[in-house]
């Protein structure tokens, strides 16, 4: 998962990142997250949150496989949320990992 935290980083550094429940909604609902990613330790009614915001949009929604606290050793801020506001940073931050399927949910 280091190559993930890695290219994550880079994202942040390019102020091309979302944190946050909030801030991830707002990049859903602007059209300017082009992917989400949620931690393992994400709460189920965040992600069930998130798994709406997902559909509602048409925002693909991958689990990182890491909790909060090694998202936080790297971007210096504790969180579960991510959203990434660049198509090719979210196309490489996204190999290899879990989809996570939102295709049951109605909004």
């Amino acid at each position: 998962m280091n190559n993930k935290l890695g290219l994550i980083t880079m994202c942040a550094k390019a102020g091309r990142l979302s944190l946050g429940m909030d801030m991830a909604k707002d990049a859903c609902r602007s059209g300017s997250a082009k992917g989400l990613f949620v931690s393992t330790d994400l709460s189920e009614k965040s992600l069930k949150e998130m798994r709406y915001y997902s559909a509602r949009y048409g925002v693909k929604l991958w689990s990182l496989g890491i909790g909060m606290d090694e998202i936080q050793q790297s971007l210096g801020r504790r969180t579960g949320i991510i959203a990434v506001n660049d198509a090719g940073f979210a196309a490489s931050c996204a190999k290899g990992l879990t989809l996570i399927d939102v295709s049951d949910i109605e909004y």
